[in-house]
């Protein structure tokens, strides 16, 4: 079949990084580590796994970070991953093999990936977290019969879905309802990562909250807000103008442009009628200030933001995966802000009901509660990969927010 394949080795690693300060189209030429190779098809790795051909996959943030080399080496997670790797873990496609074993799935559904590769996935008796749903914080992500990953595209047995089919096991595959779109479907799990950090601090009513970022989080946690939360006042900071005009459409009451970072701080200042205590040097901060940020950048720039606009014994849910770096943080003890991580999506409970974050987005858009399509501004065939990575590398220039890839 044909796929994307990235691998690891230093020479092309290293001569990437030497002639993208050049152009950044080396990250995607013929020296690159990702190249569109035919492989093999699909091993299943137990006769309870599934096979089905991609008809849709969405380009994450962590896919084209990793293209782009935008990250660090004593990152503990590159001891959770495996190689070569077929990245794209955003995967609607319809089934077309299933093993022996297999009582869910047949032959012609159409599926939507969840692709956490948890205790059930390989072959394991549930850890204590894969009991309570919470797949992302599973302790055997390196064990069983498939190799070592926490997700589709990062592990050398799961491969993902840049390519043109995907293995998984049957409890990953949910099937589609006919009145579901693959455009609405692919977004499911982007959607889920949203949910889950809004879920981890909800705002109490009437409160204010800012959503750092208008990429693809942060544009669905804003609409996330508003159908679950609808008296929030929501403040919001995009990077871009086409961001901006989506982040007022699904919902946020007043957006402010990135930079410069006091100006941020100044207009939050003034709708939440906060008092400012300026410094020495640096970015003053707030007396009062926002009920609790998501933050879906997470840099160090962010961050030292989110402290200073966040009122004393508010809360910070870091949702986005930056280059760690210094940034001032007396806010944090000063304030007893609680600074919350949120990785990925399970089973989470809403108004008393617990089922796969999935299915609740399944369900939002069955009931007309939801509609986030809107967020898709590019697909490509996968043969013009090199023409959708750089379209994600200069969201600004090409009025970019989701990318998808639809024909394999």
């Amino acid at each position: 079949m044909k796929a994307l394949v990235i691998g690891n080795q230093p020479f092309k690693l290293a001569i990437t990084k030497l002639l993208s300060l050049l152009t950044p189209k080396a990250f995607v030429g013929k020296h690159s580590p990702l190249q569109l190779e035919t492989i093999a098809d699909p091993a299943l790795p137990a006769e309870d796994w599934v096979v089905a051909d991609t008809q849709v996959c969405g380009l994450c943030g962590s896919d084209y970070k990793q293209v782009f080399m935008n990250g660090r080496l004593d990152n503990p997670m590159t001891a959770m991953i495996s190689w070569p790797q077929v990245l794209g873990h955003e995967v609607v496609g319809v089934v077309s093999q299933v093993g022996t074993a297999v009582k869910q799935r047949k032959v012609g559904e159409r599926v939507l990936l969840n692709p956490w590769l948890s205790c059930e996935t390989r072959g394991l008796e549930p850890c204590e977290f894969c009991q309570q749903g919470k797949l992302a914080q599973c302790l055997n992500f390196g064990k069983g019969n498939i190799e070592r990953g926490i997700h589709h595209g990062n592990s050398a047995t799961a491969t993902g879905g840049f390519a043109q089919r995907v293995p998984a096991h049957e409890s990953q595959w949910f099937p589609i309802p006919d009145d579901i779109s693959n455009e609405e479907a692919v977004l499911a799990d982007p959607f889920s990562v949203s949910f889950h950090a809004i879920l981890k601090a909800p705002p109490k009513e009437n409160s204010t909250v800012l959503v750092y970022g208008c990429g693809t989080l942060g544009l669905l946690a804003i609409a996330i807000l508003r159908k679950m939360h609808p008296t929030v006042k929501i403040l919001a900071v995009a990077r871009y103008d086409h961001q901006a005009e989506l982040a007022e459409q699904f919902g946020a009451h007043k957006v402010f442009k990135h930079k410069p970072t006091k100006a941020i701080v100044m207009g939050i200042a003034h709708e939440t009628n906060s008092e400012l205590n300026t410094p020495w040097m640096g970015l003053p901060m707030l007396n009062g200030g926002v009920d609790v940020v998501y933050d879906t950048v997470s840099s160090a720039e962010t961050m030292e933001v989110d402290l200073r606009v966040t009122k004393s014994l508010g809360s910070v849910v870091i949702i986005g995966v930056e280059p760690s770096k210094r940034f001032e943080w007396t806010p944090l003890y000063f304030k007893e802000i609680s600074i919350i991580g949120s990785n990925g999506f399970g089973i989470e409970e809403y108004e008393g009901k617990r089922q796969h974050a999935m299915e609740w987005y399944f369900e939002f858009i069955q009931q007309k509660q939801l509609d986030v399509t809107p967020i898709i501004t590019h697909q490509y065939a996968m043969h013009n990969y090199q023409s959708a990575f750089m379209t994600c590398y200069d969201q600004g220039k090409n009025s970019a927010v989701k990318v998808l890839f639809n024909h394999f």
